[in-house]
Protein backbone atom coordinates (compact mmCIF):
# COMPACT_ATOMS: atom_id res chain seq x y z
CA UNK A 1 0.00 0.00 0.00
CA UNK A 2 0.88 3.57 0.10
CA UNK A 3 0.50 5.81 2.79
CA UNK A 4 -2.64 8.30 1.61
CA UNK A 5 -4.39 9.66 4.93
CA UNK A 6 -3.14 10.17 8.59
CA UNK A 7 -5.26 7.37 9.49
CA UNK A 8 -3.33 5.19 7.63
CA UNK A 9 -0.25 6.85 9.33
CA UNK A 10 -1.82 5.94 12.73
CA UNK A 11 -2.90 2.42 11.82
CA UNK A 12 0.56 1.78 10.48
CA UNK A 13 1.96 2.61 13.45
CA UNK A 14 0.21 1.24 15.80
CA UNK A 15 0.28 -2.52 14.06
CA UNK A 16 3.92 -2.13 13.68
CA UNK A 17 4.32 -1.72 17.68
CA UNK A 18 2.15 -4.97 18.27
CA UNK A 19 4.57 -6.51 15.65
CA UNK A 20 7.09 -4.97 17.36
CA UNK A 21 6.55 -6.27 21.07
CA UNK A 22 5.30 -9.28 20.29
CA UNK A 23 8.77 -10.40 18.47
CA UNK A 24 10.83 -8.82 21.17
CA UNK A 25 8.94 -11.26 23.61
CA UNK A 26 8.68 -13.97 21.84
CA UNK A 27 12.82 -14.11 20.97
CA UNK A 28 13.04 -13.06 24.56
CA UNK A 29 11.22 -16.76 25.71
CA UNK A 30 13.81 -18.75 22.87
CA UNK A 31 15.95 -21.18 25.46
CA UNK A 32 16.58 -24.87 25.72
CA UNK A 33 13.31 -26.94 26.36
CA UNK A 34 11.01 -24.72 25.12
CA UNK A 35 8.89 -25.76 22.28
CA UNK A 36 8.20 -24.13 19.29
CA UNK A 37 4.32 -24.97 20.24
CA UNK A 38 4.44 -23.18 23.49
CA UNK A 39 6.12 -20.35 21.82
CA UNK A 40 3.09 -20.23 19.92
CA UNK A 41 0.84 -20.42 22.82
CA UNK A 42 2.61 -16.98 24.33
CA UNK A 43 1.46 -15.53 20.37
CA UNK A 44 -1.84 -16.27 20.93
CA UNK A 45 -2.04 -14.84 24.40
CA UNK A 46 -0.06 -11.43 23.04
CA UNK A 47 -2.64 -10.98 20.13
CA UNK A 48 -5.92 -11.41 22.36
CA UNK A 49 -4.23 -8.72 24.66
CA UNK A 50 -3.55 -6.43 21.62
CA UNK A 51 -6.75 -7.00 20.10
CA UNK A 52 -4.90 -8.49 17.16
CA UNK A 53 -4.71 -11.40 14.53
CA UNK A 54 -2.62 -13.91 12.74
CA UNK A 55 -2.83 -12.86 9.54
CA UNK A 56 -1.16 -15.93 7.81
CA UNK A 57 -3.63 -17.72 9.63
CA UNK A 58 -6.60 -15.18 8.45
CA UNK A 59 -5.42 -14.73 4.81
CA UNK A 60 -4.03 -18.33 4.23
CA UNK A 61 -4.86 -20.97 6.70
CA UNK A 62 -1.73 -21.48 8.27
CA UNK A 63 -1.54 -23.78 11.44
CA UNK A 64 -0.78 -21.49 14.19
CA UNK A 65 -0.04 -17.80 15.30
CA UNK A 66 3.37 -17.04 14.52
CA UNK A 67 5.88 -19.12 12.00
CA UNK A 68 8.85 -20.50 13.66
CA UNK A 69 11.52 -22.24 11.83
CA UNK A 70 14.78 -24.15 13.27
CA UNK A 71 18.28 -24.39 11.76
CA UNK A 72 17.48 -25.45 7.63
CA UNK A 73 14.19 -24.36 7.94
CA UNK A 74 14.25 -21.42 6.29
CA UNK A 75 10.31 -19.76 6.37
CA UNK A 76 6.75 -20.92 7.53
CA UNK A 77 7.74 -23.55 9.92
CA UNK A 78 4.49 -24.80 12.15
CA UNK A 79 5.27 -24.79 15.72
CA UNK A 80 4.69 -27.81 17.83
CA UNK A 81 6.01 -30.36 20.33
CA UNK A 82 9.83 -30.16 18.82
CA UNK A 83 11.51 -28.77 21.46
CA UNK A 84 14.54 -26.31 21.32
CA UNK A 85 18.19 -27.25 21.83
CA UNK A 86 21.60 -25.34 22.59
CA UNK A 87 22.77 -24.40 19.81
CA UNK A 88 19.70 -24.15 16.98
CA UNK A 89 18.93 -21.26 14.59
CA UNK A 90 15.40 -19.99 15.98
CA UNK A 91 13.95 -18.02 13.18
CA UNK A 92 10.49 -15.90 14.79
CA UNK A 93 8.19 -14.60 12.30
CA UNK A 94 5.51 -12.41 13.23
CA UNK A 95 2.90 -11.14 10.79
CA UNK A 96 -0.10 -9.51 12.60
CA UNK A 97 -3.58 -7.84 11.43
CA UNK A 98 -4.52 -5.24 13.76
CA UNK A 99 -7.69 -2.54 12.90
CA UNK A 100 -7.24 -3.67 8.81
CA UNK A 101 -3.67 -2.80 8.97
CA UNK A 102 -0.85 -5.54 8.65
CA UNK A 103 2.74 -5.72 9.60
CA UNK A 104 5.16 -8.06 9.08
CA UNK A 105 8.94 -8.42 10.72
CA UNK A 106 11.33 -11.72 11.82
CA UNK A 107 14.09 -12.10 13.85
CA UNK A 108 16.57 -15.36 14.13
CA UNK A 109 18.23 -16.35 17.32
CA UNK A 110 20.70 -18.43 18.75
CA UNK A 111 20.53 -20.52 21.26
CA UNK A 112 23.84 -20.51 23.27
CA UNK A 113 26.35 -22.10 23.22
CA UNK A 114 25.73 -21.40 19.68
CA UNK A 115 28.91 -22.13 17.25
CA UNK A 116 30.99 -19.35 15.55
CA UNK A 117 29.01 -19.76 12.27
CA UNK A 118 25.75 -19.75 13.32
CA UNK A 119 26.71 -16.26 14.77
CA UNK A 120 27.99 -14.95 11.35
CA UNK A 121 25.10 -16.03 9.46
CA UNK A 122 22.96 -14.57 11.55
CA UNK A 123 24.90 -11.37 11.61
CA UNK A 124 24.75 -11.21 8.19
CA UNK A 125 21.29 -11.05 7.50
CA UNK A 126 21.15 -8.35 10.05
CA UNK A 127 23.82 -6.43 7.55
CA UNK A 128 22.57 -6.95 4.18
CA UNK A 129 19.25 -5.82 6.10
CA UNK A 130 21.02 -2.54 7.03
CA UNK A 131 22.72 -2.28 3.73
CA UNK A 132 18.98 -2.21 1.99
CA UNK A 133 18.27 0.52 3.92
CA UNK A 134 21.25 2.52 2.92
CA UNK A 135 19.03 2.45 -0.86
CA UNK A 136 15.88 2.63 -0.15
CA UNK A 137 15.10 5.55 -0.78
CA UNK A 138 12.07 7.03 -3.43
CA UNK A 139 13.52 7.25 -6.72
CA UNK A 140 15.41 4.17 -6.45
CA UNK A 141 14.60 1.26 -7.78
CA UNK A 142 13.54 -1.85 -6.42
CA UNK A 143 16.35 -3.89 -7.63
CA UNK A 144 19.23 -1.88 -6.25
CA UNK A 145 18.08 -3.46 -2.84
CA UNK A 146 18.43 -7.08 -4.27
CA UNK A 147 21.94 -5.50 -5.11
CA UNK A 148 23.24 -4.26 -1.77
CA UNK A 149 22.02 -7.69 -0.47
CA UNK A 150 23.03 -9.86 -2.25
CA UNK A 151 26.50 -7.89 -2.11
CA UNK A 152 26.49 -7.87 1.34
CA UNK A 153 25.85 -11.65 1.93
CA UNK A 154 28.17 -12.91 -0.86
CA UNK A 155 31.25 -10.67 1.40
CA UNK A 156 30.60 -12.42 4.34
CA UNK A 157 30.49 -15.73 2.99
CA UNK A 158 27.04 -16.85 2.50
CA UNK A 159 24.64 -17.45 0.10
CA UNK A 160 20.72 -15.79 -0.24
CA UNK A 161 18.24 -18.40 -1.15
CA UNK A 162 16.46 -18.84 -4.22
CA UNK A 163 12.73 -17.59 -4.84
CA UNK A 164 11.91 -15.65 -1.44
CA UNK A 165 11.42 -12.16 -1.22
CA UNK A 166 9.90 -9.13 0.53
CA UNK A 167 7.22 -7.45 -0.28
CA UNK A 168 4.25 -5.08 -0.57
CA UNK A 169 2.84 -5.05 2.82
CA UNK A 170 -0.27 -2.69 4.72
CA UNK A 171 -3.45 -3.98 4.04
CA UNK A 172 -2.55 -7.66 3.50
CA UNK A 173 0.24 -9.86 3.81
CA UNK A 174 1.54 -9.82 0.17
CA UNK A 175 1.31 -6.78 -1.98
CA UNK A 176 3.28 -5.35 -4.82
CA UNK A 177 6.18 -4.91 -5.25
CA UNK A 178 8.09 -8.31 -5.47
CA UNK A 179 11.61 -7.10 -3.48
CA UNK A 180 14.28 -9.68 -3.87
CA UNK A 181 17.52 -10.51 -2.54
CA UNK A 182 19.08 -10.97 -5.20
CA UNK A 183 19.42 -8.06 -8.50
CA UNK A 184 16.83 -8.79 -11.27
CA UNK A 185 17.14 -6.44 -13.41
CA UNK A 186 13.94 -7.41 -14.85
CA UNK A 187 12.41 -6.03 -11.65
CA UNK A 188 12.02 -2.39 -12.62
CA UNK A 189 9.56 -0.87 -10.21
CA UNK A 190 10.54 2.45 -8.73
CA UNK A 191 10.59 2.98 -4.88
CA UNK A 192 7.62 5.74 -3.93
CA UNK A 193 7.28 7.77 -1.14
CA UNK A 194 4.73 6.52 1.17
CA UNK A 195 5.06 3.15 0.20
CA UNK A 196 4.52 0.33 2.68
CA UNK A 197 7.29 -2.78 2.35
CA UNK A 198 9.22 -5.61 3.73
CA UNK A 199 12.75 -6.16 3.15
CA UNK A 200 13.77 -9.02 4.67
CA UNK A 201 16.69 -11.13 3.81
CA UNK A 202 16.59 -14.72 3.84
CA UNK A 203 20.14 -16.52 3.67
CA UNK A 204 22.34 -19.53 4.20
CA UNK A 205 25.83 -20.99 4.74
CA UNK A 206 25.13 -23.39 2.22
CA UNK A 207 23.29 -24.15 -1.44
CA UNK A 208 20.46 -21.47 -2.67
CA UNK A 209 17.99 -24.03 -3.25
CA UNK A 210 14.98 -24.29 -1.55
CA UNK A 211 12.72 -27.31 -0.88
CA UNK A 212 9.03 -27.16 0.94
CA UNK A 213 8.83 -29.84 3.67
CA UNK A 214 6.08 -32.32 4.17
CA UNK A 215 3.95 -30.93 5.39
CA UNK A 216 3.08 -28.59 2.93
CA UNK A 217 4.44 -25.16 5.10
CA UNK A 218 7.77 -25.37 6.12
CA UNK A 219 10.71 -24.14 3.64
CA UNK A 220 13.97 -25.54 3.91
CA UNK A 221 17.36 -25.34 2.36
CA UNK A 222 17.81 -28.15 -0.04
CA UNK A 223 21.47 -29.60 1.44
CA UNK A 224 20.13 -29.09 4.60
CA UNK A 225 22.66 -25.90 5.95
CA UNK A 226 22.08 -23.39 8.09
CA UNK A 227 19.51 -20.66 7.26
CA UNK A 228 18.61 -17.16 8.82
CA UNK A 229 16.29 -14.22 8.08
CA UNK A 230 15.57 -10.96 9.49
CA UNK A 231 12.97 -8.78 8.66
CA UNK A 232 11.09 -5.34 9.32
CA UNK A 233 8.04 -3.27 7.57
CA UNK A 234 8.97 -0.26 6.61
CA UNK A 235 7.91 3.05 4.78
CA UNK A 236 9.55 4.62 1.92
CA UNK A 237 10.61 8.29 1.90
CA UNK A 238 12.71 10.69 0.27
CA UNK A 239 15.47 9.98 2.86
CA UNK A 240 15.98 7.23 5.02
CA UNK A 241 12.60 5.11 5.80
CA UNK A 242 10.91 4.55 8.40
CA UNK A 243 10.84 1.28 10.23
CA UNK A 244 7.38 0.70 11.68
CA UNK A 245 8.33 -2.64 13.23
CA UNK A 246 11.70 -1.33 14.60
CA UNK A 247 12.58 0.13 18.44
CA UNK A 248 10.95 3.35 19.05
CA UNK A 249 12.63 6.96 18.03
Amino acid sequence: MSIGSTADWDGLREVGRVARLMLESLTAQVRPGVTTGALDDIAAGLLEAHGARSAPAAVYGFPGHVLISVNDEIVHGIPGPRRIRAGDVVKIDVTIEKGGYVADAARSVVVEPGSATAHRLVACARAAFAAALSVARAGVRVNQIGRVVEREVRRRGFTVVEGLAGHGVGRTIHEEPSVPNRYDAAQRDVLTEGLVLTIEPMISTGSPRVVQGTDGWTLRTWDGSLSAHHEHTLVITRGAPIVLTGAPA
